[in-house]
């Protein structure tokens, strides 16, 4: 009887030790920064990037000689601005992001993400003759173009 009621009591034990597998569904958590780059003459009318090069500042590059014509591009969430620099060729353009990160808790096994709010963007404009918009409320997720780039 004591053995029984011990090999029970163990039973017991290793069954609500046990948890429960959580797994992240949500990808990507933190959103990525997506760019459409258009033609400057037809507003309209996607326009890829020739011998494109894509580097954070102080930090290696990203894209290397690609041709594209849309760009999802991480920001740093543990400060208040990412500088980018876009190159075709040997003309750099200077793509700086400042915005307000705030974590948002997700679940518990996603743990948190970043948004990233009152987002502004700036340009030397070099080689890209304008782009639109210079302010968003917020970048929540990625579904679609944050900025429309003309070249």
């Amino acid at each position: 009887m004591k053995k029984t009621a011990l090999l029970f009591t163990l039973f017991v034990i290793i069954l609500t030790a046990c948890e429960k597998d959580d797994f992240c569904v949500k990808n990507p958590i933190t959103p990525n920064l997506v760019l459409r780059f258009y033609d400057t003459n037809n507003r309209e009318t996607l326009k890829s990037v020739s011998s494109f090069y894509v580097w954070a500042e102080g930090k290696d590059t990203i894209f290397n000689n690609v041709s594209i014509d849309s760009l999802y591009i991480p920001l740093n969430s543990l400060a208040n601005e990412t500088i980018y620099n876009f190159s075709t060729g040997n003309v750099v353009n200077q793509f700086t992001i400042k915005y307000i990160p705030k974590e948002e808790y997700v679940s518990r096994s996603c743990g948190f993400r970043v948004l990233f709010n009152e987002v502004t963007f700036e340009s030397s404009n070099t080689w890209i003759s304008e782009f639109t918009p210079e302010t968003l409320t917020s970048i929540d997720n990625q579904n679609s173009a944050h900025v429309q780039i003309f070249h």
